[in-house]
């Protein structure tokens, strides 16, 4: 039996696609090859590792999360982020939390289809390209036209992320 407080993981494929319709946006999940590094699934999926976005749920001082969506090669910048959102503390919450915020597991995260639709917040560099990102479920990755997954969460666009490595 299955507690409907519970997220069902074996749907995340499915609750990803009906959110991404409801909201007019055209996805593709595609089967994902297992990569040990950021450079060898860009490689293994025949894009470049920017075009790979991380989904990263951000909790606020308040108990509340965001998505700050982060291409491949950089990382979220504290600094920047902070007085976009308003706030002077932001943190990456545990797995745990990430999961019960979104009802995905980490690596599978996503705004569509979360359990709760916390705002967005993207790095300007995405736009202009179709971007791969996590699809609700290990072993697959969606693919959608950066803009229109912007304009679908209304999206707070600007510099939010340095290049790894700084």
């Amino acid at each position: 039996m299955n507690d409907a407080s519970q997220p069902v993981h074996n749907e995340g494929k499915a609750r990803v696609l009906r959110d991404a319709a409801e909201r007019g946006v055209e996805v593709r999940i595609l089967a994902r090859p297992v990569a040990h590094s950021l450079q060898e699934a860009a490689e293994l999926m025949g894009i470049q590792p920017g075009d790979i976005v991380k989904t990263l749920v951000v909790k606020r001082h308040d108990g509340d999360y965001l998505f700050a969506l982060i291409p491949g090669g950089r990382k979220i910048s504290w600094a920047k982020l902070r007085p976009l959102v308003g706030v002077n503390k932001l943190s990456l919450p545990d797995a745990s939390a990430a999961l019960e915020a979104t009802g995905f597991a980490r690596g599978t995260i996503t705004p569509f289809g979360s359990s709760t639709a916390w705002p967005v917040f993207a790095d300007a560099s995405i736009l202009g390209r179709e971007v791969s990102m996590g699809a609700g479920e290990h072993g697959f990755s969606a693919f959608v036209d950066a803009d229109a997954l912007v304009r679908a969460f209304d999206a707070t666009v600007a510099d939010i992320s340095d290049p790894e490595g700084d």
